[in-house]
Order: C-alpha cells, then structure tokens, then sequence
C-alpha cells in the first residue's frame, strides 16, 4: 500500500486487532523536563529534584517523575493511535518496571487490543491499545492500557476540519 500524500492520522477504520505501530521519532529527556514537570505538579519527593537525597537512594540518582513518564509515551504514541480522537476514555494497568533518568530516551509501541463502534456516538468508535515505553537500551520502562473515541473518516465533526478544505475543496481532513 503506498503512503498517503499527506498524513492525516488514523480513524476507526484505519485500526484493526492486532495492529502494532511503532513511534517514528524518540525523545530525550532532560533534567530541565523533570524540574520543570516537577514543579508544574507541585511533586515534593526529593528523589524527582535533590540529587544528594537521590544519591542515597537504591537509585544512586535522581528520578524522573512517573507522571511525566507516562505522558512522555502517551505523547509519542499519538500521532500513530488517536490524532483523531474525540477523547481519551480511561488508562489501566500502569506499570513502571524499570527507572528513567534525566538523558534516557524513550519510544512508543501500541498494539491495537480491540476495536468496536461506539454505541452512543454514531460518529465515532471506541480503540483500546496497550502501549509500551522504551528505553534506548531496548528496556521496557512503562506500560499501559487505555481506551479512546476515534471519529470514523466520515463524521460531520471532523468534514472540512482545517484551512485547506475551504481552499483546496477538500472534503474530508
């Protein structure tokens, strides 16, 4: 199948069970992420910011915030699962097997678990994936499973969505 001219991400009917996608690009985390995560979310344990309490702990140094973890390979996993999502239904099962640190960098790999029509949104389908960080060793440093809502390719709320409708006549995004 040739690619697509331009990208518009997938919809419900771009997804079927089994389907794995694998993040194109990776992200490195700073220590400037974590500080700036870290006071964002006003987290106070030590180990996330005081490189001497975090020297003393089994990790030898300092942690990156699992919440910002989590959204790091939530984040990379976007653009290949829910661009087109209406909405994010629920995570489960979140587990972090392994530690990040400041200069780790992460990639996303989702597979597809299951795919139905919503049956209150006409417009739209329910997804469910689980997705896997990892590390530039290879490691698995967090997984999870979530749910979202995928408008279908023909839902009105996403017709003609962006600029280019109106000037190239497009008729979908």
């Amino acid at each position: 199948m040739a690619a697509p001219k331009v990208w518009r991400g997938r919809f419900l009917e771009d997804f079927e069970v089994g389907d794995t996608f694998r993040s194109r690009l990776g992200r490195t985390v700073s220590e400037a992420d974590n500080t700036w995560f870290t006071l964002l979310t006003m987290n106070t344990n030590q180990i996330h910011f005081n490189h001497a309490d975090a020297a003393q702990s089994e990790f030898g140094q300092p942690l990156v915030v699992s919440s910002l973890t989590l959204a790091i390979v939530l984040g990379l996993s976007v653009a290949d699962t829910s661009e087109n999502a209406a909405a994010n239904l629920g995570w489960v099962d979140i587990r972090l097997p392994r530690p990040v640190h400041a200069g780790d960098t992460l990639w996303a790999e989702s597979e597809v678990l299951s795919v139905r029509p919503s049956g209150s949104r006409p417009s739209c389908g329910i997804v469910g994936v689980r997705t896997e960080g990892v590390n530039q060793r290879g490691e698995t440093v967090i997984s999870f499973e979530r749910s979202f809502l995928v408008y279908r390719t023909d839902a009105p709320e996403v017709l003609g969505r962006g600029p280019w409708a109106q000037r190239d006549g497009l008729t979908r995004p």
